[in-house]
C-alpha cells in the first residue's frame, strides 16, 4: 500500500482547523483600507500626473519588475482603452535593446513599492538623458525612484494583507488603484465618451452596443409593411404575414406621412366588436400616433424604447429629411436579439 506522509508541522492540523473565511475576510480589510488611505494622498500629484500625460505628444509607456510590472500592464491596457495610447516595458529587456521603443515626446510611469528596483536603473538613467518625463508610483517617497521622478504618487500600505507580511498584496492593490484612478481622471479630463470606448471594443458586447445604429438592422424597401388608410382587410393581412417582419403593418397617408399603425392585438379587438370583419379598412383598425426611432439612432436606444412602452416593433424614419414622417424602414424586438443589443 501506498502511503503518504502529510508529515510536519507544516501541514495545518485538521484538528484545529483554519477558518478560511475569516482569514478571506480579512484579506479583503486590508486592501480595502489600503485604497481607502489613498484618498487622504490625492493632492497635486495626481492632478500633476494627468497634465503630464495630457501634454504628451507619444505614448505612455509603463515599466516594473516582478508584481509591479504585472500590475504596469495592467495600467497600460486601461489607459489605451480609454484614449492614452499605452504599452508596457519590461526593464530588464529594455537594457538590451528595446529602449529603442521610446522616443522623446514620451512618458514613462514605472512602479516599484519599494523604489529601489536595480532593473529599473538604466531605463531611468536614460529617460532623463533624454529628457523624458518619468511618474512614479512607489510606497516610498524617499527613494532613488522618486527622487528622479518628476511626479510621485505615492501607494504606500501600513500593511500587506498576505499573514507573513511577504507577498505583495496590499501594495500591489493599492498601485493598481492609483492606476486606476490615474486612467479615470485622465478620461475625463480628456472628454472620452462611450462611443469612444467603443470604437477601441468593437469585438464585444459593448462595442456592439455602442456601434450598432438602426440603420444596420432595419428592414426597407419591399420588406416594409405599408398600406394606405383605405386598403382593404384582406390586402392588409396580406401584408402582415408575407413580409420579413410579421405580425404589423404601417398605415400612410396620401402625403407618404406614417399616421398609424396595426397590429396583431390591433386585429383580434376589431374581430371581437364588428360581425363583418373582412369588410373593414385599415383606417377603422389602426392606432394612431405610432411610436418611431429616427435611423441616425443607436440600436440601444430602439431596445429602450420598446421596453419603455411594450411594444415590439418601430417604425424608422430620417428626421433631417424633407418627408421627415415618411418610414422608410421597419425594426423588430428580434432584430435587435439576434444583434445581441442588451
Amino acid at each position: 500500500m501506498l502511503e503518504i506522509n502529510s508529515g510536519s508541522s507544516k501541514v495545518n492540523d485538521m484538528k484545529n482547523p483554519v477558518d478560511f473565511v475569516a482569514e478571506a475576510k480579512k484579506v479583503f480589510e486590508a486592501e480595502a483600507r489600503a485604497i481607502l488611505d489613498l484618498k487622504d494622498r490625492l493632492n497635486g500629484s495626481l492632478t500633476a500626473a494627468v497634465e503630464t500625460i495630457v501634454q504628451c505628444d507619444g505614448k505612455v509607456v509603463l515599466t516594473g519588475m516582478g508584481k509591479s510590472g504585472l500590475i504596469g500592464r495592467k495600467i497600460a491596457s486601461t489607459l489605451s482603452s480609454t484614449g492614452t495610447p499605452s504599452l508596457f516595458l519590461h526593464p530588464a529587456e529594455s537594457s538590451h535593446g528595446d529602449l529603442g521603443v521610446l522616443s522623446p515626446k514620451d512618458v514613462i510611469i514605472a512602479l516599484s513599492y519599494r523604489g529601489e528596483t536595480p532593473e529599473l536603473t538604466h531605463l531611468l538613467q536614460f529617460a532623463v538623458r533624454k529628457g523624458l518625463k518619468v511618474i512614479a508610483i512607489t510606497g516610498n517617497i524617499q527613494s532613488s525612484l522618486a527622487q528622479t521622478a518628476d511626479v510621485v504618487l505615492d501607494v504606500s500600505v501600513k500593511e500587506e494583507a498576505c499573514p507573513l507580511g511577504l507577498a505583495p498584496t496590499a501594495s500591489t492593490t493599492a498601485a493598481l488603484a492609483m492606476g486606476d484612478a490615474l486612467a479615470m481622471a485622465l478620461l475625463i479630463r480628456r472628454g472620452f465618451q462611450a462611443e469612444d470606448f467603443a470604437e477601441f471594443h468593437p469585438g464585444g458586447s459593448l462595442g456592439r452596443r455602442l456601434l450598432t445604429k438602426v440603420s444596420d438592422l432595419m428592414h426597407t424597401a419591399e420588406a416594409l409593411p405599408i398600406v394606405t388608410k383605405d386598403t382593404p382587410m384582406k390586402e392588409i393581412v396580406y401584408k402582415m404575414t408575407s413580409r420579413e417582419v410579421r405580425g404589423v403593418a404601417g398605415v400612410i397617408d396620401s402625403s407618404g406621412d406614417l399616421v398609424g399603425v396595426i397590429t396583431d392585438g390591433d386585429l383580434r379587438r376589431r374581430m371581437d366588436k364588428v360581425s363583418d370583419f373582412m369588410a373593414e379598412t385599415a383606417n377603422s383598425i389602426m392606432s394612431l400616433n405610432p411610436k418611431t426611432i429616427d435611423v441616425s439612432e443607436m440600436a440601444e436606444r430602439a431596445l429602450f424604447m420598446m421596453e419603455q412602452f411594450s411594444i415590439q416593433v418601430l417604425f424608422v424614419v430620417d428626421s433631417d429629411s424633407e418627408f421627415s414622417r415618411k418610414p422608410i424602414g421597419v425594426l423588430h424586438l428580434q432584430d435587435l436579439l439576434k444583434a445581441n443589443i442588451r
